[in-house]
């Protein structure tokens, strides 16, 4: 089987996924009589308040600006001084192509870097992971912020899960073998790498890893030699503080989920940003699952009103990086390339 096809299979079994949790969600929706599910839909989005609407675009493409500054102090140490507007291109480039394939988003933004400021990918690739390491450690902080906030009711619903569990092994059922998994797991990778050294091509593999390393762990490295280590802290707390902001925005646009206070937005964003995470295109499906799920069991928001609410707000953050991710790409082919020596 050839990469191409590969690739294809890969890109139609996420798509399908997506597909399903999109039609497994929306079949939870009851509209009145009289209407359609797409009706209630627009319904709720015509009585939300479009000047929240819009102020969480703006926020949004802010936290996105925000992002591509961080990411020019990444590369300065390591000899590229790139232009914020070639950095924030490159970053709206990655979003827009993330909706179509999952995780494609940061290949296209090195690539366009590279196409902008000649930055090695290989370089840039590595900021783009340890951007990605301080991005789950900040993640982390919310879940574990949103856990002490909500944690009568997490424990209420962990302690249910367990009864419910417990009953239907003592009713006969049986656990994933989950350890068999695992081993599994092993067994395959031992397999592939003997396979690899009975051909000789674990060698060759070695030596383009490693080639592949030198030049990434200068991007990967590149936080620990920054000049400006207090700015780098500073907007990686805004960016997530400005992504938190975004969802409250945009809760206060709505009747049903205004009176729903902080404690809800931290638990929406969080929610929200898990699911962005999953690899799936745009978190489409994901995100319809899991926001409308804490919405319904932690604040008893009616499931076709958190639905309807998580749809409108998925499609509009969705269509604002549609938007600027076209801009961005019309952008890019206007923009002059630079040229810059490489860092030592």
């Amino acid at each position: 089987m050839n990469k191409t096809l590969k690739n294809i299979i890969s890109y139609a079994l996420m798509l399908g996924a997506a597909a399903f949790l999109l039609w497994f969600s929306l079949k939870n929706i009851e509209a009145p009589a009289g209407k359609s599910k797409l009706d209630f839909i627009l319904d709720t989005w015509n009585k939300a308040n479009k000047g929240y609407i819009l102020l969480s675009g703006a926020v949004a493409i802010l936290s996105h600006l925000v992002r591509a500054e961080r990411w020019r102090l990444m590369l300065l140490p390591i000899g590229y001084p790139v232009r914020l507007i070639a950095s924030f291109f490159s970053v709206m480039v990655g979003y827009f192509i993330n909706l179509a394939i999952p995780r494609g988003g940061e290949i296209s933004r090195c690539l366009n870097m590279f196409r902008l400021e000649a930055v090695p990918v290989e370089t840039s690739a590595g900021t783009v992971v340890a951007e990605r390491l301080i991005d789950v450690i900040f993640l982390l902080c919310f879940i574990a912020a949103s856990f002490l906030i909500e944690y009568d009711k997490l424990i209420g619903l962990l302690k249910d899960f367990i009864a419910k569990r417990n009953s239907a092994q003592a009713a006969g059922g049986s656990s994933f073998p989950f350890l068999w998994v695992f081993f599994g797991v092993i067994l395959v990778f031992a397999l592939v790498v003997i396979y690899l050294s009975k051909t000789g091509k674990l060698k060759n593999l070695s030596i383009k890893l490693a080639e592949i390393w030198i030049n990434m762990k200068k991007g990967l490295f590149s936080v620990f030699t920054l000049e400006k280590k207090g700015a780098f802290m500073f907007y990686s707390l805004l960016i997530w503080v400005l992504y938190f902001l975004m969802a409250w925005l945009v809760m206060l646009a709505f009747d049903e989920t205004r009176i729903l206070g902080l404690e809800a937005a931290l638990t929406v964003f969080t929610l929200g940003s898990i699911a962005m995470a999953m690899p799936l295109p745009g978190g489409a499906g994901s995100y319809h699952i899991l926001v409308p799920a804490g919405l319904y069991v932690f604040y008893g928001l009616a499931t076709d009103k958190a639905l309807a609410f998580t749809i409108v707000f998925h499609a509009w953050q969705t269509l604002v990086l549609i938007i600027f991710g076209f801009v961005s790409v019309i952008g890019s082919q206007l923009l002059k390339p630079r040229k810059y020596e490489s860092g030592k």
